[in-house]
């Protein structure tokens, strides 16, 4: 990274520190490719390196006060983060003895897994921009007027994007058998009299 490139950086973590959401969706934007292909040389699994990403990027929330600039770069001191983070990953898989498994809690971790992949998978298939504004709106919790200020588009490029994007995460999800549930009250045969007499 070039000392201008550096200097932005800085500047951007100052203002995410002083609580801008556009700052730290940026620093998302930024640094995310590098944090992801990071973690994936230490987990060697795609889906484990999805899962430490987002960690990273949830710790950095309320972590971007241990930072110091003179320090390091701030590319360094994340991909430190990650690192760690990584570690603690694969610790905590080694940690679980098989025999304690609870096989009721084994089927429901298998089957939130399941979903977890096909999620990934669906997210894989959309566009870059309809997937960032998918991230950027439910992983980092951006308006879509941080959104459209962030990716430098319009807010009703925003909204159609997030409209396409849901639409076809959907549709992947429900032909891989991942779709949610939605619950429907049952429907009567015969409409109720007193609800009629009470509507009339």
């Amino acid at each position: 990274m070039s000392p201008v490139d550096e200097l932005r950086t800085r500047r951007v973590v100052g203002a995410a520190r002083a609580g801008d959401r556009d700052a730290m969706a940026e620093l998302y934007v930024l640094h995310a490719p590098a944090v992801h292909a990071h973690v994936l040389r230490v987990l060697k699994d795609l889906d484990d390196a999805d899962d430490v990403t987002q960690q990273v990027f949830a710790k950095l929330l309320t972590g971007l006060d241990r930072y110091r600039p003179g320090e390091a770069p701030f590319i360094v001191w994340v991909l430190r983060v990650a690192r760690n983070t990584a570690i603690d990953h694969v610790r905590r898989a080694r940690a679980v003895p098989v025999d304690d498994v609870d096989q009721t809690r084994a089927r429901d971790d298998q089957g939130a897994g399941e979903v977890r992949s096909a999620l990934r998978a669906a997210l894989a298939l959309l566009p870059q921009g309809q997937r960032d504004v998918l991230l950027l709106t439910h992983l980092v919790g951006l308006s879509p007027h941080e959104i459209a200020a962030v990716l430098g588009c319009s807010v009703r490029a925003v909204h159609g994007l997030h409209y396409r994007g849901r639409a076809a995460v959907r549709a992947t999800l429900t032909d891989l058998g991942s779709a949610p549930a939605v619950a429907r009250l049952p429907r009567t045969a015969r409409p109720d009299r007193e609800l009629l007499e009470v509507s009339a």
